[in-house]
């Protein structure tokens, strides 16, 4: 079975590929619609960049930024998830018709974030990160990246049940490129089948992502699909539940040959 796809939707000037680009509520909306007409699943719409070194963005105008585009592609019946770290924005986003919380720092970055999700009936995404994004480049130590990652999102996969969240509306991302060089990056693309002992469905992040430069030489961000259709195939292979990507018709087409030729 392909996996699902996640289209990314930022509503940001600064996030690493496509900041600035949907800067108005009528922009926002035409690529919400766009990449649900490309086939995605459900529209990730995110008002703060999570690349690294990004500033904070302050809860009311995180607000602004995401919630009108939520509610206005949930009121065409799309499938909507909020990319955020705070509480507020989550709830704000869950009001106008958010159905996934998908959270970079696994509901640790707001202690409002737990008991929130779990009385929300929300799907959760929980993603491995160390620290936060000004500071996670700079804690890329592991002695076993494959294992510590694993240890990690078991032990957010507990405190998310601990809190009153049903293990079957979570999802588990290692976080490619979050506080990873691109060594370790790799390691955790050929090792994605172990994050099945998780026991919940996986998703995989790694469009457009630095990785894929550091492996093939210079390119721009726009310039990376072919580059993310090689992570997408890898994450097909094995069994991930979802696909965070960027380019959704480009990538439901790949899936699609894959499927064909599969023995």
């Amino acid at each position: 079975m392909r996996p699902k796809l996640m289209g990314i939707l930022n509503v940001t000037p600064d996030s690493f590929s496509d900041g600035g680009r949907h800067a108005s509520l009528q922009q926002a909306i035409a690529a919400g619609l766009r990449l649900a007409e490309a086939g995605a699943d459900i529209i990730d719409v995110g008002g703060e960049s999570t690349r690294p070194g990004a500033a904070e963005v302050p809860l009311e105008e995180e607000i602004r930024r995401t919630a009108p585009v939520v509610e206005a592609l949930a009121r065409q019946g799309l499938r909507v998830s909020i990319d955020t770290m705070k509480a507020g924005v989550m709830r704000a986003a869950l009001d106008a018709g958010a159905t996934m919380l998908n959270d970079v720092s696994a509901l640790q970055a707001d202690p409002q974030s737990l008991p929130l999700a779990a009385a929300s009936g929300a799907q959760v995404v929980l993603m491995h990160m160390p620290g936060n994004p000004r500071t996670m480049q700079g804690l890329a130590e592991y002695r076993d990246v494959v294992a510590e990652v694993q240890a990690a999102l078991a032990a957010r996969i507990a405190a998310a049940e601990a809190a009153g969240i049903p293990r079957a509306r979570l999802i588990a991302d290692p976080g490619i490129g979050f506080g990873k060089d691109m060594a370790q990056n790799l390691a955790l693309m050929r090792a994605l089948e172990a994050f099945h002992a998780l026991g919940v469905p996986l998703l995989l992040g790694a469009s457009r992502k630095s990785l894929i430069p550091a492996v093939a030489g210079p390119a721009a961000p726009s310039e990376r699909l072919p580059g993310s259709l090689a992570l997408a195939l890898r994450g097909a292979e094995a069994k991930v539940a979802w696909l965070r990507v960027h380019d959704v018709a480009e990538t439901r087409q790949a899936l699609a040959l894959w499927e064909a030729i599969r023995p």
